[in-house]
């Protein structure tokens, strides 16, 4: 694993992203850039895959055309997708790679994929926190 990781946190230096918190032993990076949007992004070094989790906003009554409207910006997202917590109530931007041939070009495939959905998003995004 360490050699994933090394690579992994190359990559994200590369990009320019910040890096925050790391755990070696558990596999674990906390990134960020705010300059296009991204604030304690972790990134989950798990063999075979890389597990990107960004929390977006919670939901504080669960309503129908919330949920609905997630969904379907899902199909218009490039790279990973809006998922739920266990409880239902947090809202996160998640995606996964498989680690084992990953390239600088996927990684960063990803971020600006995310990057772009806040930017595009985030009038709905502030809108559906607020329910």
């Amino acid at each position: 694993m360490d050699n994933y990781f090394n690579t992994i946190k190359d990559f994200l230096q590369e990009l320019n992203f910040e890096i925050t918190r790391e755990n070696r032993t558990d596999g674990i990076l906390v990134i960020e850039k705010e300059s296009v949007g991204v604030k304690n992004l972790i990134l989950g070094i798990a063999p075979p895959i890389l597990i990107m989790e960004q929390y977006i906003f919670k939901i504080n009554n669960k309503n129908e055309e919330v949920f609905k409207s997630l969904l379907q910006k899902n199909r218009d997202i490039i790279h990973g997708a809006f998922v739920l917590d266990e409880s239902g109530t947090k809202v996160i931007f998640r995606d996964t790679l498989q680690i084992e041939n990953i390239d600088l070009n996927e990684l960063e495939g990803t971020l600006n994929s995310l990057s772009l959905l806040l930017s595009e998003y985030s009038d709905q995004i502030i809108k559906f926190s607020k329910y």
